[in-house]
């Protein structure tokens, strides 16, 4: 099986780790593996997680892959990973981890991030000096919080990582980042990308942040070699290379084949993301729009909603539903729900700008108040957040001749009937659901052949192992598109009264 090239893709996400085995040579993904995370929660918008469990799920998930592809880890070449974005680990001088990971989706910093924002000149001040607007969930206002309620932590800093930092650390024992994942802590400039370090410094003068940072490398850069003792630990290779990694919608984006103008990827996850390649860092003027580097070597306009499945598996939870009961009531419910409204706030909203918002449910009355408009409501909610941001994308100037959806919602039919009737915009799904896993292991295949002098374009690799698949694909239908436009204009308004 000589003719085979094996990479390793991992996706750190918050609800558990995937692995994926990828033969480049031909295209196929021949194992997956997975292994769940737990979550810190406080009631002060605190979300956290231990990073042990990352390394744990990340050995089974690896483990499970490996047996589900029916190969030896002995022939990886390389591995790739993704993490969830912005969280922030802290390791002191001796490369141990200081506190738990406060995540992506915490808010308990909204009033650092406000002072740091008020400190910018904000949010013109911020998109001018920094190419992004920092929001509660971005990784600099965790590092003033942490000053303020933390100090003794904070004064064993040796190390700031994000997530998919961290774990290419654990694997290799080197400290960097690459431009995707950095553009998400709210210290990097996306135009010129480096740190700004003068940010940093305002937060803690000692600037014991400032030689903290991880150097930062280019997304086709080779992180290193994975560790002698954790080459055995899981069971792989130990001359198998560690790629730059990035972000889960950066290797999202490499997953769904978006690597050069007129895609566009949308995720149905935990949170929902709207992005697409750009080869310029053309900042948007809407605060919303995060003008992201991509882990290809351009940049990802991107918008991000805290509530997607989160908020459908809160409704499902309530009505004590599994899935196939969900979606049946959600297909049986007319567009527009006969008038009842989901705002699915449940986590505060980045897109709209909503972070104080909370959950409400609009127009009940004793004839529409049925589980079947509950059901739909949370979907069409959630799904308008995701139209409100597409429609600021396009006001950007991107274009889109269809979605490709991925994430754990884009495998309902129903769903994605009503993505691509509120979206006016056909949807297709790509094979391989684990987008950011497949990205991860396609990265580690370019990075690979790069340091090997075999270099093969990114695209050539993509055009490989990223399928469509033709069954998926979801064309809007006319009297549907209507409904749905009269229906999202009606949340418009609830939106608009907050």
């Amino acid at each position: 099986m000589s003719n085979q090239q094996l990479f390793l893709g991992i996706d750190c996400g918050t609800q558990g780790t995937k692995a994926l085995i990828l033969d480049a040579q031909s295209g196929e993904v021949l194992g997956l593996g997975a292994a769940a995370h737990t979550m810190i929660s406080g009631a002060n918008g605190r979300r956290e997680q231990d990073t042990a469990q990352w390394l744990d799920a990340l050995t089974l998930a690896t483990r499970r892959a490996l047996l589900a592809a029916g190969v030896d880890g002995k022939d990886i070449l390389g591995i790739g990973v993704s993490g969830q974005q912005h969280g922030l680990v802290l390791l002191d001088d001796q490369g141990q981890v200081l506190r738990p990971a406060k995540l992506w989706c915490d808010t308990e910093t909204t009033a650092e991030n406000d002072r740091l924002l008020q400190h910018l000149g904000g949010e013109q001040g911020s998109l001018e000096r920094l190419g992004v607007v920092i929001a509660p969930g971005y990784t600099v206002s965790k590092l003033l919080w942490t000053r303020e309620q933390h100090p003794e932590v904070f004064s064993r800093i040796a190390r700031i990582l994000l997530p998919h930092d961290y774990l290419n650390f654990w694997l290799t024992g080197r400290s960097c980042s690459e431009y995707g994942d950095a553009s998400g802590t709210g210290y990097f400039n996306v135009r010129s990308r480096q740190w700004d370090l003068q940010l940093l410094r305002h937060i803690d003068p000692s600037g014991r942040l400032q030689s903290a940072l991880p150097e930062l490398i280019d997304a086709q850069a080779v992180v290193g070699t994975v560790l002698p003792e954790i080459a055995a630990h899981l069971g792989i290779n130990p001359n198998a290379l560690v790629s730059s990694g990035g972000g889960d919608n950066m290797m999202g984006a490499i997953g769904t084949g978006n690597i050069q103008p007129g895609a566009i990827t949308m995720s149905l996850g935990s949170s929902g993301t709207v992005y697409a390649y750009a080869d310029s860092p053309k900042v948007s003027a809407d605060a919303a729009v995060a003008t992201f580097c991509s882990s290809s070597g351009g940049w990802l306009p991107l918008i991000c909603t805290m509530n997607l499945t989160n908020a459908t598996g809160a409704i499902r939870e309530l009505l004590d539903l599994d899935l196939e009961s969900f979606n049946d009531l959600v297909a049986q419910a007319p567009i527009g729900c006969e008038g009842v409204s989901l705002l699915p706030f449940l986590n505060g909203e980045r897109v709209p700008a909503l972070p104080q918002a909370t959950g409400s449910l609009h127009g009940l009355t004793t004839s529409n108040l049925t589980r079947a408009n509950l059901c739909r409501a949370v979907v069409e909610g959630t799904t308008f957040g995701l139209r409100y941001g597409l429609d600021l994308l396009r006001h950007n100037g991107l274009q889109s001749r269809s979605i490709c959806l991925i994430g754990g919602g884009s495998k309902s039919p129903v769903w994605r009937q009503i993505v691509a009737d509120i979206m006016d915009t056909p949807v297709i799904c790509t094979e391989q659901s684990e987008a950011a896993a497949l990205g991860a292991a396609i990265q580690a295949a370019w990075c690979t052949s790069g340091s090997n002098g075999q270099e093969e374009s990114l695209q050539a690799l993509c055009e490989r192992c990223v399928k469509l698949d033709v069954a998926s694909e979801t064309r809007p239908i006319a009297e549907n598109v209507a409904a749905a436009q009269q229906a999202y204009e009606r949340y418009r308004q609830h939106v608009a009264t907050l």
